[in-house]
This record gives C-alpha cells, sequence and structure tokens, in this order.
C-alpha cells in the first residue's frame, strides 16, 4: 500500500511540475502557410499559370503527442485558381518506432512514402521571438551550401514535433520558413487537448508505398521528358 501511495504522489508531483511550467504534453496547432508564388515560379511561363496571384494561404492542423503526431491539411471551402501551385501533404510521424507516412498529392493521384523519420542537422541560436501566445528560439538547418531553414520552437510544448516531416529540436515548432521568405509557416493558433493520434488517423488506409528515394527515383525518371515535373520533384522533398 505505501508503495502504491509512493507511485501516486510521484504521479501527482510530476504533472504539477509540468502544469507550473506550462508545458504541454498533447494538443492541436493551426498552422498557416504562406507562399510566395511569384518566388517559387519565377519564369514568364509559370507566372501565366498563376493568373495574377502572388501569395497562396493554406492552413494545416497538427495534433502532437509525445509518441506520434500528425499534420493534416484543411480544405479550403473557396477554391483558388493557383490550389495546383502548392502541395498539402498528410505527414505521421512515429516517434515511438523512428518512422514516419508522407502523403503526396500529385496532380490528382496520392504517392504514399514510407521510411525513417528525417533526421535534421540543427543550429540553436540565442534570438527568440513570441509566436501564438509561446516564447519560441531559433534554430538553424542548412538545407545546402546556399539554402537556409530557420526553425522557432517552443519548450512549452513537450513532443518534438513541427510543420511538414520537421523534428529533432528540444520542443514543437511552432515556425517555419526558408531564408528568402518565399514559405513561411507559423502557428496561430494552440489548443491542449488530450487525444488519441491513431483514432484521428485511423481513415488513413495505406496499401501500396514508396521508400522517399523510390518515389525520388520514379519521379525523376518521369521529369526527363517534363521538365515542369523536374520544378515539382525539387519542391515535394523540401520539407
Amino acid at each position: 500500500m505505501n508503495h502504491f501511495i509512493k507511485i501516486t504522489l510521484s504521479f501527482i508531483l510530476f504533472i504539477n511540475f509540468l502544469i507550473i511550467n506550462g508545458q504541454i504534453t498533447h494538443g492541436v496547432i493551426l498552422f498557416e502557410r504562406k507562399t510566395n508564388l511569384l518566388k517559387k515560379y519565377d519564369s514568364p511561363e509559370s507566372q501565366r499559370w498563376l493568373r495574377g496571384e502572388k501569395v497562396k494561404i493554406d492552413r494545416f492542423n497538427l495534433h502532437f503527442s509525445p509518441k506520434k503526431s500528425v499534420f493534416l491539411p484543411i480544405e479550403s471551402a473557396v477554391p483558388s485558381k493557383a490550389d495546383w501551385a502548392t502541395s498539402k501533404n498528410t505527414v505521421i510521424q512515429d516517434f515511438q518506432n523512428s518512422e514516419r507516412v508522407s502523403i503526396y498529392n500529385l496532380f490528382g493521384e496520392s504517392k504514399v512514402v514510407k521510411d525513417n523519420l528525417v533526421l535534421r542537422k540543427w543550429k540553436i541560436t540565442e534570438r527568440k521571438r513570441n509566436i501564438a501566445g509561446y516564447s519560441c528560439r531559433r534554430a538553424i538547418w542548412m538545407k545546402n551550401d546556399s539554402t537556409k531553414i530557420y526553425a522557432w520552437y517552443t519548450d512549452q510544448l513537450i513532443p518534438s514535433t513541427g510543420p511538414e516531416t520537421f523534428n529533432g529540436l528540444p520542443g514543437t515548432i511552432l515556425g517555419l520558413a526558408t531564408e528568402d521568405g518565399g514559405v513561411v509557416y507559423f502557428a496561430k493558433i494552440i489548443e491542449e487537448k488530450f487525444q488519441n493520434i491513431d483514432e484521428i488517423i485511423s481513415d488513413i488506409k495505406i496499401k501500396n508505398f514508396y521508400t522517399e528515394q523510390e518515389l525520388k527515383d520514379e519521379l525523376i525518371k518521369k521529369s526527363k521528358s517534363n521538365p515542369w515535373m523536374g520544378r515539382v520533384v525539387n519542391y515535394l522533398f523540401d520539407w
């Protein structure tokens, strides 16, 4: 009995510690993504297809827990002429098994990647800012020699997750941006909410899937006869 009481008290103290420190383990985050279409599609031919649209806004929900997270697009009630110009991926990250599932919508056809979590080497800086009421610290990922991705994360939300396939920081990413500001994700609303991620993704049925490299190889092969596809391949795996 004494042993049971000790365990119970320890659990209560742990929960109180998290509450006092404002740390959240489960919840849902509404993200808004702004894409500068003129930076993404800079050729005259591409810009004719944009029909004058300069910025595309998409919204997503990130449901998170210590074990899993799922990043889901929110369908807009009002179709846009530039709906084709941005990708709206679904990403499930399984932290216990170091696996992820990414569902890409390519020209009306779904392509599923099942692979390891994407690991990135982050440089954490001292710069801070407030996002959606949370104090965040900036981290930098060098995608290649000339491209930086900036992330803003908070340790007040415990799971190491973020938009798309991003993870690997000591907290949850609430802001994400390319160096030129061409693509920017920001959290707008954060709700603490206990939920079962497996229930949220129960309707997602996966039959056939690729590894990331297999899908890249297939798309690169197709892009040889279609230069537009090459641009899609490069953008698809940025995130």
